[in-house]
């Protein structure tokens, strides 16, 4: 029989607390069975909750050389889901006081959806939920869970988020930016040179005399006439790092074939005017706009959220009564 291992994943966060019962660590008769950990706004946060969160991770806190080492590691792990489990409550709380609800039907239709990704049989998929150390009540209890936390964030955090096309545009203008940085390129310049000792008056006029020669430009011919009478030459293949910052800036913005403004580089004490000849992209170059736009709207949007998410967090903790006694 085939034993597929499960995605636990509900809209990219479903579920990754889904537990394995284990034991925290080798039980003796003093050994404290159950606790209460934390109380927020009088509903209490048990021992044996937390424990079954942190099963997962305390295999890999176990694997530290030392008894301290291993004791520090099982305390943090402890205190950081404890911090988890007090949000969880803080949104269940506010679920219940915006009467946010969700039909058994909305979790059936959740944990479909999950099996199809899954690409599991229905009987194959609850021998995986098995299999992973919860029964059938419990992964249902948590989808149920998950989803009252994905309605309430979307009902109080989703109105904050206005992600525009000019927000994306320029997201991808960056990306862009950011290939073009690890691109190599040839490109022309004609390059008027300063006096050693420029004054403010001297680079004003270079300035004026580079207008007026760019604005003579309009063909690849007029930029070779201009280069060939006031001097100037080729990079060779070149990368981004190869040049003066301010130069480099500038060609990371053009298109090839297209031409500069006149651009001023304090390292060679000159005035220069760019043409970028050809760029050559690496082989995983970004892809056209068109084609990556509605990707980077969806994670320009899922960025927004988590940030929604934590003011919305910071919230609800101001106006809790939160009560830790995890140390006690």
């Amino acid at each position: 029989m085939r034993r597929t291992a499960l995605p636990i994943r509900l809209l990219g966060a479903v579920l990754a607390s889904s537990l394995l019962s284990l034991s925290v660590a080798a039980t003796t008769h003093a050994e404290v069975i159950e606790r209460v950990v934390a109380v927020v706004n009088d509903e209490a946060i048990f021992l044996s909750d937390l424990r079954q969160k942190a099963a997962p991770f305390l295999r890999r806190a176990m694997q530290a050389p030392t008894e301290a080492q291993r004791m520090q590691a099982v305390q943090q792990i402890y205190t950081q889901l404890l911090d988890r489990m007090i949000d969880e409550r803080l949104i269940l709380q506010a679920a219940d006081e915006e009467d946010v609800t969700v039909s058994t039907s909305e979790v059936s239709t959740a944990i479909d959806n999950v099996r199809t990704q899954s690409g599991l049989e229905e009987r194959e998929f609850w021998e995986a939920v098995r299999a992973q150390g919860f029964s059938p009540q419990q992964y249902r209890r948590d989808v149920r869970q998950q989803l009252l936390r994905l309605k309430v964030l979307n009902q109080r955090v989703r109105g904050r988020v206005n992600i525009t096309e000019e927000d994306v545009r320029r997201r991808y203008d960056e990306m862009a930016v950011r290939a073009r940085r690890e691109a190599t390129f040839e490109a022309e310049y004609i390059r008027l040179p300063l006096p050693a000792d420029a004054s403010a008056t001297d680079i004003h006029q270079a300035m004026r005399d580079a207008d007026d020669i760019r604005a003579g430009i309009e063909t690849e011919e007029d930029f070779a006439s201009a280069m060939d009478e006031h001097g100037g030459g080729e990079t060779g293949r070149i990368s981004e790092r190869d040049l003066a910052p301010e130069l480099s800036e500038v060609l990371l913005t053009l298109e090839e074939g297209e031409v500069s403004s006149p651009v001023r580089s304090e390292a060679s004490n000159a005035v220069f005017i760019l043409h970028l000849v050809n760029r050559d992209l690496a082989s995983d170059a970004l892809p056209a706009y068109d084609d990556v736009r509605m990707d980077i709207y969806r994670e320009m949007m899922q960025e927004a959220m988590t940030r929604q998410e934590e003011l919305f967090l910071e919230e609800l903790r101001r106006r809790a009564i939160i009560e830790r006694r995890l140390d006690q």
